[in-house]
């Protein structure tokens, strides 16, 4: 409520008047029987009405009635009583040869004493804003549509290619290349499966449980032949991480589970067991990958700075963490360390 102070309630309301025609907003000055004393020119322009029209009209008979909402009506009167202003109210304006209109409103009492009051009603046409918030939200869902069958195509080429490096690695008489294929055939493997899960989720958040599963599953039937007893298994708390982070531990797994295979149980050892284990806590995490092998110190190949090796040091790197390695009782246990 505005009080206003003026030598009579005329004057008061001449100077309400000249307030609302200079006024570049829609704008109404209506008294206590609910109407129109004055309205600016820019409310005219805006609705098409005729100014000259509009001076002693009743709110709810303005042109074909479309002002006339018994809730409109109800919140005028509560502001005129002085129960509450109305703010940010909204409404349809429904008119025969005009599109329909979202407006806000807003009305406030200017109170010049116990016998003259007026209500300064203020309309926001916001059609044109909702309409592009509205063009905005499509285009967003339409590029989420396209990013999840992006997605699903790249994961569906990821598993030609390394059904090809698979079957290349069958078809090779050189141990050496065959690993080299059958590693390449991995590392591709752990990109597909974070592809899959990309395009089943709605928010660019990988649910790492569910990926190292699926990628310890992929590198087990790869990599061990069924008639050997090696057991790969993952324990991982509810973690979720984006895209580029979980890329980046995915082939973490990969290459420490492929080291493991190669190293930690050498002359075709028919029994053994992988894990890997992660838990996050805040910003901090420790992804470790354990084996129950010889170990590093009685590992009969000597574990030289290759590829695998590399790529691992440079992705932790990339993840703001360190890698520790252990020798354990048996086995070897690499974990990767990022601190808070």
């Amino acid at each position: 409520m505005s009080k206003v102070s003026s030598s009579s309630p005329a004057a008061a309301e001449s100077l309400a008047l000249a307030l609302i025609h200079s006024s570049r907003a829609p704008v109404l000055l209506i008294n206590s029987n609910l109407q129109i004393v004055g309205a600016s020119n820019s409310f005219c322009n805006a609705f098409g009405y005729q100014p000259d029209n509009l001076a002693g009209c009743d709110l709810d008979k303005l042109g074909e009635g479309e002002w006339g909402l018994p809730q409109l009506r109800s919140l005028l009167r509560s502001t005129l009583h002085g129960s509450a202003s109305v703010d940010a109210y909204e409404m349809d304006l429904v008119r025969s040869d005009h599109a329909m209109a979202r407006l806000v409103l807003n009305a406030h009492l200017l109170d010049y004493d116990e016998d003259v009051a007026l209500i300064v009603l203020t309309i926001s046409d916001v059609t044109s804003a909702l309409l592009a918030e509205k063009i905005k939200d499509d285009l967003i869902k339409e590029k989420q549509v396209l990013l999840i069958e992006l997605q699903h195509r790249v994961a569906n080429s990821l598993q030609i290619i390394a059904s090809v490096l698979m079957q290349s690695a069958r078809r090779v008489q050189s141990e050496e290349t065959r690993l080299h294929l059958r590693n390449a055939h991995n590392r591709v493997l752990s990109i597909a499966t974070l592809q899959k899960q990309l395009a089943v989720s709605s928010e660019d958040q990988v649910h790492l449980r569910e990926y190292f599963a699926g990628l310890c599953e992929s590198i087990g039937a790869s990599m061990i032949d069924e008639e050997d007893r090696i057991t790969l298994k993952s324990t991982t708390d509810d973690s979720f991480a984006t895209a580029n982070v979980a890329t980046s531990l995915g082939l973490i797994v990969t290459e420490l589970v492929i080291n493991s295979l190669k190293h930690a149980f050498p002359n075709h050892a028919k029994s053994g067991a992988i894990a890997v284990d992660y838990h996050a806590e805040g910003a901090a995490f420790t992804l470790t990958v354990s084996d129950d092998g010889v170990g590093i110190a009685n590992s009969e190949e000597p574990i030289a700075p290759g590829l695998g090796t590399g790529i691992v040091d440079a992705l932790a790197k990339n993840l703001g963490a360190t890698v520790v390695t252990t020798q354990a009782t048996p086995g070897t246990r690499i974990a990767i360390v990022r601190p808070e």
